[in-house]
């Protein structure tokens, strides 16, 4: 029989009031299909006073409410009482707080661990979050083991497209994960390269798999749609925050070049950071102009749209995976990206890979694809991997 679990969700408490990231869908993944096995299974939050257990029934809420499928509760005194957090977020930390199991203090973990969780359990995080000496010790105090989910090492090879003070952070976080997690989940040999390099440094490189990301495509709602989309012409998307790693800037880039008969380009996303310039160009562009900044869709909303676009646009700078060009491929949709090797290893030959110094070329591919017949923008055939594979492949062991 498979070894009880116990799955870090203070990621998915912490960003309750947020539309879903990659990292968060990867979170919710993971809850989605350990509730589905017949395992023994918990949760655990941080939250600013301390830790709360959740289980099976406690978790099956908490992602009702995280689906939208029942409206958080009212914030409690507790709750309430705490700045610096949203109000959105004092009402989930009340729910869970309701439908915890287990409570205890910060220096109470082992003993909460002990109370609850039986021998020989497997910890999982695969948040960044919560990645603690405290929690790695409760877990191995109480015979648990821990598997953390790396999904980039960008902090560190990227320093320039990080917000202030992440770094360091981030350095430490990894520098823990090498001396104490019993085994790493990476979600690209990409990043596992990338990782174990680091980690070399470090002292220690655990024990790891690599299992690539799977996708459930939303199914796509145009009643969910905002007034006046979609537009009535062949337009492009391009989707992620808008940060500095995404390049945002090449995009509005070209479309100066394209001037006003450009077509449409719907960049959808939330606003990030380190971005003051990019922010500033969205502000100014004219109303009745070709570019369209959208933040707050719906997953289905977002998910017609790409499905109905002339083509996704992602000229990232550097992935540690990327699920924005996977979904759209699953969806149907042709890609347009830089040529970055992390894509090629799980989206073959299905998009067209352009490197961002070749301006020309992503401007012919874009004019060419705007006057393609309407159908030519349908990818068929493709097949990607699958959350399937992926806990076929982490839990196999476990």
């Amino acid at each position: 029989m498979a070894r009880a679990r116990l799955l870090d969700l203070t990621r998915s408490l912490r960003r309750a009031d947020r539309g879903a990231t990659g990292v968060d869908r990867v979170e919710r993944a993971y809850l989605s299909h350990l509730l589905s096995q017949d395992t023994q299974l918990f949760g655990l939050v941080r939250t600013p006073i301390g830790y709360l257990l959740l289980d099976r029934k406690g978790l099956a809420a908490f992602q009702e409410r995280l689906q939208g499928q029942v409206p958080w509760g009212r914030a409690t005194l507790l709750s309430r009482l705490g700045t610096g957090r949203s109000a959105a977020l004092k009402r989930a930390e009340s729910d869970l707080r309701r439908l915890a199991c287990g409570r205890a203090r910060r220096g109470k973990l082992s003993g909460m661990f002990g109370a609850w969780m039986p021998d020989g359990f497997d910890y999982f995080n695969t948040g960044h979050s919560n990645l603690t000496d405290r929690v790695f010790d409760a877990v191995k105090d109480a015979g648990g083991q821990a598997h953390v989910l790396i999904h980039d090492v960008i902090p560190l090879s990227h320093p320039e497209y990080q917000r202030p003070g992440t770094v360091e952070t981030f350095r430490t976080k990894l520098t823990r994960v090498s001396a104490r997690a019993d085994r790493v989940i990476y979600n690209s040999a990409d990043t596992r390269q990338q990782a174990e390099a680091m980690m070399q440094q470090m002292g220690r490189v655990p024990p790891c798999i690599v299992a690539h990301l799977g996708t459930i495509a939303p199914c796509p709602d145009a009643s969910a749609l905002p007034d006046g989309m979609p537009p009535d012409v062949r337009y492009f998307i391009t989707v992620g925050t808008i940060e500095p790693r995404k390049n945002h800037a090449f995009l509005l880039d070209i479309w100066d070049e394209m001037g006003p008969d450009a077509p449409p380009l719907l960049i959808c996303g939330a606003r990030g950071w380190n971005n003051a310039e990019v922010f500033a160009r969205l502000d100014s562009v004219p109303a009745d102009g070709p570019v369209k900044e959208l933040s707050g869709l719906t997953d289905a909303a977002l998910a017609d749209l790409v499905q109905n676009s002339a083509g996704m646009l992602f000229p990232s700078h550097v992935e540690g995976f990327g699920l924005p060009p996977l979904e759209a491929l699953t969806l149907g949709t042709r890609v347009l990206c830089n040529d970055l090797g992390v894509l090629r290893e799980f989206l073959y030959e299905k998009p067209v890979y352009a490197s961002v110094t070749d301006r020309y070329l992503w401007i012919s591919t874009v004019k060419s694809w705007t006057n393609d017949p309407e159908t030519a923008h349908k990818i068929d055939g493709f097949v990607g991997p699958t959350w399937a594979e992926h806990f076929k492949t982490v839990l196999r062991l476990t």
